[in-house]
């Protein structure tokens, strides 16, 4: 199977979950700040590297939940980003999703592109490399957000969340395909 159908099939499973969710809960997330989405995804990959270097939980979830987590809230962040954050929870299910589908099909061509330049390298790589260059980017977007979101010459926040959303999924495909 190819890349883009495993993509395609992990965010299948993805936006199931964000779509559920927002039936559980609305969009209560646009009350966020994008910084506090950056810490919601950091206490995620953290998590994943606790999980990975003690070998166990305290908590009965394991790293698949925790990714796709990564993949959801990066995907809100991104629409954060572009929206900024809201007083109140002002977006239906339907706008959300289609606010979703939007950021997600940018994320993927981002990584079509790059999979192409790359060679699919991140086939070769271990998962927790994955972890590790999450938490790599999430450290960049902090300090960014600390730098009043201005940057000199490097990437800025949008392209540190669509590649976190990114490595996330490379995760998730090695987790659900058995690679």
């Amino acid at each position: 199977m190819k890349t883009e159908e495993q993509f395609d099939k992990v965010i299948a499973s993805c936006r199931d979950i964000y779509s559920k969710k927002l039936k559980d809960y609305g969009a209560a997330w646009r009350i966020m700040r994008a910084s506090s989405i950056t810490d919601q995804i950091f206490i995620k990959a953290n998590r994943i590297r606790t999980l990975e270097t003690k070998g166990n939980a305290m908590v009965d979830e394991g790293i698949r939940p925790e990714l796709v987590a990564i993949v959801n809230y990066g995907i809100m962040g991104l629409i954060q980003l572009e929206r900024g954050f809201s007083e109140t929870s002002d977006l239906s299910a339907e706008e959300a999703l289609a606010a979703y589908d939007e950021k997600m099909k940018i994320t993927r061509d981002l990584m079509v592109a790059k999979n192409h330049d790359y060679d699919e390298a991140w086939r070769s790589m271990r998962t927790t490399s994955y972890t590790d260059l999450i938490l790599m980017k999430l450290y960049r977007t902090k300090q960014i957000e600390d730098n009043d979101s201005k940057t000199l010459i490097s990437e800025g926040i949008e392209a540190n969340y669509m590649d976190m959303v990114n490595y996330a999924v490379f995760g998730l495909i090695k987790i659900d395909f058995n690679e």
